[in-house]
Formats: C-alpha cells, sequence, structure tokens
C-alpha cells in the first residue's frame, strides 16, 4: 500500500483501515506517502481515523506477527531524521528495499527519487500539491452532482493525467527510470507508488508495478502463496456504519487472513 496522505482532506482512512481487516498479511509494505507532512505543516488535520489505521497495523504486528516496512516517500521526508530504524522485530523504516517474491526479486522504492520536481524544486511540488488539493475538493463537489444524476464516480486528475501531454510523458519516462534502477540492481521488477496510477506491466524484460493510492483509486498490490501479484481495489464506496461506529469509539476489531 501507498500514498495514503493521512493527514490530508482527501485520505481514505476509513477504507485503507478496513482493507486491511479483510486482506491481513505475513508483510505489510507502506510505500511511501503514509503520513503527508506537507498537508499537516499548511492546512491538514490528524483525525481518529488517522490514528485508527496505525492502531490495526499495530495489531498486526501483535496478533498476527505481521512484519511491517515502512519505506520513506517525498511527504513523510521528515523520516530522513531516523534512517534507517529497526523497532523490535516486526517494524522497520527504510528508504528503499529488496522483496523476494518466490524465485525473483522486486526493488520496492516509493519513486520520488526519479522526480526532479519532488527532489530539486520542492517550492513546485508544493505548488502542484496545492492543485492536486484543490482538484480533489472540486472532485468532491463533481460527483455529488453525478451521484444525483446516477452516473459513476469521475476523476478530474485522473482525466488531466491521462490526456496532457506532458503528464502522460512524465509517467512513462517514470516508469521506464524505475525499471532501469530495478535492472541496475539485479531484479526482476519494481514496486512503487507516487504517481498515483495503479499499473502492472512488463518494460523490456522488467515487471513494473505500482499500487496507486488512497485519496482517489483505493487499491492495493498483493502478492498470494504461489507467488503471483495482482491489484485489489476496495470497491465499497461507502464505509459501514459499524465500522464508523468503531473509530469514534476508538475499537479496534479482529480480522481474517486471506493473503501473504
Amino acid at each position: 500500500m501507498s500514498d495514503l496522505h493521512l493527514g490530508s482532506g482527501g485520505a481514505k482512512a476509513v477504507e485503507a483501515t478496513e482493507f486491511l481487516k479483510i486482506n491481513t498479511c505475513e508483510r505489510l509494505v507502506l510505500n511511501g506517502d503514509i503520513i503527508d507532512a506537507w498537508q499537516l505543516k499548511k492546512y491538514g488535520s490528524w483525525k481518529k481515523a488517522h490514528t485508527g489505521f496505525f492502531r490495526v497495523v499495530l495489531k498486526m504486528m501483535e496478533k498476527l506477527d505481521t512484519k511491517v516496512y515502512y519505506i520513506r516517500g517525498n511527504h513523510d521526508d521528515f523520516l530522513d531524521q531516523v534512517l534507517p530504524l529497526l523497532v523490535g522485530k516486526n517494524f522497520q523504516i527504510r528508504r528503499d528495499m529488496i522483496l523476494k517474491s518466490k524465485n525473483r526479486k522486486f526493488l520496492i522504492t516509493h519513486g520520488d527519487i526519479f522526480d526532479s520536481v519532488t527532489s530539486k524544486m520542492k517550492w513546485l511540488a508544493h505548488l502542484g500539491d496545492y492543485g492536486y488539493t484543490f482538484l480533489l475538493w472540486l472532485n468532491k463537489f463533481y460527483n455529488k452532482y453525478r451521484t444525483f444524476r446516477g452516473l459513476p464516480y469521475y476523476s478530474l486528475s485522473q482525466s488531466i493525467k491521462q490526456k496532457v501531454k506532458a503528464a502522460v510523458n512524465f509517467v512513462s519516462d517514470f516508469e521506464e527510470k524505475l525499471a532501469e534502477l530495478a535492472r541496475s540492481k539485479n531484479c526482476d521488477g519494481v514496486i512503487c507508488g507516487h504517481i498515483h496510477q495503479p499499473a502492472m506491466k512488463e518494460i523490456d524484460g522488467i515487471i513494473y508495478m505500482n499500487s496507486g493510492d488512497w485519496v482517489e483509486t483505493m487499491s492495493a498490490l498483493v502478492e498470494d502463496f504461489s507467488g503471483n501479484w495482482d491489484i485489489l481495489y476496495f470497491h465499497q464506496e461507502k464505509p459501514s456504519e459499524k465500522l464508523k461506529e468503531a473509530f469514534n469509539k476508538e475499537l479496534i476489531y479482529g480480522s481474517t487472513i486471506m493473503a501473504s
């Protein structure tokens, strides 16, 4: 899972938490931008649901012996102060990692390493963050209208990314550079996030996988016990009233093991 952006107004913390309750695991990789420090410094806010997500993660570590790897992203770059960090036997904070999946090796990195905007021109990245936040705000009201008309959800930001040539070229370059990095580290593939576009494809013999985000697409990459990978989406449009009540009362429920 990546790009939860907890602390921002667009975070789908309740949905992400319910996803973990349904799909528990032996290894959980939180691949960057889990906490949105940029938003928290400006106009974001930390909510009970955001704390609730980490409570479920802690319970998975305690009750199910889940090993958790938190990969640093650009929005949670405050982690640079503690990298690398090992807490107990089940929690690590890292810049990247190599994951063995059956007979294959995958490089896991958030992906901002190849984004010159976030790495060299942070002021421009923050300006883009304002624009994205505005699109999410506009999208909320636009989709209320679409729901009233009986129309399905429509993402303004994803539409713009797919139609603006510069954005399309950026995504293509991003994917190719990450594939090259994986090859240079003798890996069979790369797993990333950052651009909020879930994907599974092959690029010149290298497997490229992107977990998407939990602001709009609400998707995650999962590996089964045979080493097969897939993208899972959270299709439930509204969280259950029982789950909302649990967050209000700060309760934590049990889980069912489904995937590794």
